[in-house]
């Protein structure tokens, strides 16, 4: 009986061991079911957003669906398709963490800290951390926030700056954008502090756009980047050769300026040392 229960207990801890070598990968994951699965915004215009016609749109789906997704079907060797989940600062790494999704596509900043849970992919766009106010508002920049009541989007990069620099300002965050913006358009905050190009989306999409300012200089860096699980290397490889295609054929700059030139709902010109600073990427 001894050397059976002996038996049985080795085979119990191979097998425990073992078991983790099987694991499936990404990539085999999307092989077998045929589907790439992305975390991304639903109010995040121009990038990501549901939009009056109820469809799933802006410049990081165009990112996936014609660069990333392309290449994830060749290296898999089928048709693959698209679905999209709905992911907000909060929710997007546990989303990953917990294969609920594969990709977080939307705007998420490239940091060390958050390389410690995830891998990210090329930067794909750059801007940095400005204000949107009310028009006639007397803040005209972070130097002005000290005992303001401000409106940031829980776990962005933006709020932990605030916390950093102006410990005196009252931040207040909300779950995602539509909720902090309409804070401010209740007068319950005084400022909403965001990335530039998504604070200018939003003033576009207002109902009174003429209402509000997005105000300041730049007091963060924000290169964004799509987001991957940690150590999943092989993925990566593959969803840089997407990004690194559309920016190799030019593709990435029509899409750019389809989306944010100045025939565009939220022109956002790039200046030419963005430009450079998102080619030299490619030269590593």
């Amino acid at each position: 009986m001894r050397r059976g229960l002996t038996w049985l207990l080795t085979l119990a801890l191979v097998a425990g061991a073992a078991g983790p070598a099987f694991a499936e990968t990404t990539l085999e994951k999307i092989a077998r079911t045929g589907v790439l699965t992305i975390g991304t915004r639903t109010g995040s215009p121009p990038f990501a957003y549901i939009d009056k016609s109820n469809q799933w749109v802006g410049f990081t789906i165009d990112l996936v669906e014609q660069g990333v997704l392309p290449a994830v079907a060749k290296k898999v060797g089928k048709s693959v398709k698209l679905e999209k989940k709905e992911s907000t600062p909060p929710t997007r790494i546990p989303l990953l963490t917990s294969n609920a999704v594969d990709l977080i596509a939307g705007t998420m900043t490239d940091t060390p800290q958050r390389r410690e849970s995830v891998e990210f992919s090329l930067t794909f766009f750059l801007t940095g951390a400005q204000f949107m106010v009310k028009k006639g508002s007397p803040i005209k920049g972070i130097e002005d926030i000290a005992g303001k009541r401000v409106a940031a989007q829980q776990g962005s990069t933006n709020a932990k700056i605030i916390r950093e620099k102006v410990p005196s300002a009252v931040l207040r965050e909300f779950p995602d954008q539509p909720a902090a913006f309409q804070a401010l358009a209740q007068g319950q905050v005084d400022t909403y502090t965001n990335d530039g190009i998504q604070l200018y989306g939003l003033k576009a999409k207002a109902p009174d756009p003429s209402a509000y300012d997005v105000v300041g200089t730049f007091y963060s860096h924000e290169p964004y980047g799509m987001a991957l699980r940690k150590g999943d290397f092989a993925f990566k490889e593959v969803v840089d050769t997407g990004l690194r295609n559309l920016f190799e054929s030019k593709k990435y700059f029509e899409l750019y300026d389809k989306w944010f030139g100045p025939k565009s709902e939220v022109p956002y010109p790039m200046t030419d040392e963005v430009k450079g600073s998102l080619l030299s990427q490619l030269k590593k």
